[in-house]
């Protein structure tokens, strides 16, 4: 079995960075270092040994470890000893979970997630803007074999995602720009979206149709169709889409599918009181 390095000592280089030493950028280097190593084992449900844990955040072992024997210490992290492995700690989950019901909105999507997941016999999604990103908050598995692009809790690409799309198809063009020169348009596969031009061709499709499509754009296999969902000051705050093997969403069900995910993503909207038609003027 693997073992643990013990605690690092003062005089270790790797600890001439202090706790409290201030990043080039104002912020608390040590902050910064440990919701990086919080943020990286959220990624992996396998957890990692230290050394590949410092390999993948990129600081020495000893920092790793001092690091994540204070987290331990407070919860955000645990240790499990058989396997010499550090996993998301249960303190993690209750300040994330913050999140979810600060948003108010994954316990009234349920019963149209099940209603998505019946209707169409694939897995339903619900995912909310958070930082020109997609965080995924809520899924109802479907009964069928499923090969997810994300956790539940996992962020991702608002322009190489349908959810995302459903979104950006609500926003201006000007802000569409303002994120693509911010974030990149990453290719994640061959099919993924790289040119904002054939982006803004696609978002007019979505505003005409009710629809966005992940057409195996970030995973090969994968398909998604996405609706924008409004909140009660018109903002499109979130999205509902059906995922599935692209196989089962077959361009012959994509229309009848796309008009279901329109259909539950409005009565989801209704509920909450919001204004689907809040779409913006386009120059």
């Amino acid at each position: 079995m693997k073992k643990e390095l013990a605690r690092p000592k003062p005089t270790d280089p790797a600890c001439r960075d202090q706790p409290g030493q201030d990043s080039r950028d104002g912020g608390v280097q040590s902050v910064d270092r440990a919701l990086h190593i919080i943020e990286t084992l959220a990624e992996d449900d396998e957890g990692y040994r230290l050394t590949d844990l410092a390999i993948r955040t990129g600081l020495s072992p000893s920092t790793v470890h001092r690091l994540l024997t204070t987290l331990e210490n407070r919860r955000f992290v645990q240790f499990d000893r058989e396997e010499s492995k550090w996993h998301i700690g249960a303190q993690s989950f209750v300040v994330g979970s913050t999140f979810t019901r600060r948003r108010n909105c994954a316990a009234q999507a349920l019963p149209y997630l099940r209603k998505l997941r019946d209707l169409t016999r694939e897995t339903a999604n619900l995912a909310v803007v958070d930082d020109e990103s997609i965080i995924v908050v809520s899924r109802i598995e479907s009964r069928e074999i499923m090969r997810s692009l994300t956790k539940v809790g996992g962020r991702v690409a608002m322009i190489a995602s349908g959810l995302g799309k459903a979104v950006l198809a609500a926003y201006s063009d000007a802000d569409v720009n303002a994120i693509i020169r911010r974030r990149g348009m990453p290719r994640l596969t061959e099919k993924s979206i790289v040119r904002p031009g054939e982006l803004f061709k696609e978002l007019e499709t979505v505003r005409r149709q009710g629809f966005a499509l992940d057409d195996e754009e970030a995973r090969r296999g994968l398909r998604c169709v996405a609706s924008v969902v409004f909140n009660d000051c018109s903002e499109p705050f979130a999205a509902i889409s059906v995922s599935g093997m692209a196989d089962r969403l077959t361009d012959e069900r994509l229309p009848e599918i796309g008009a279901i995910v329109h259909q539950v993503a409005a009565e989801f909207t209704a509920e909450l009181r919001g204004n689907r038609h809040a779409l913006p003027e386009q120059a």
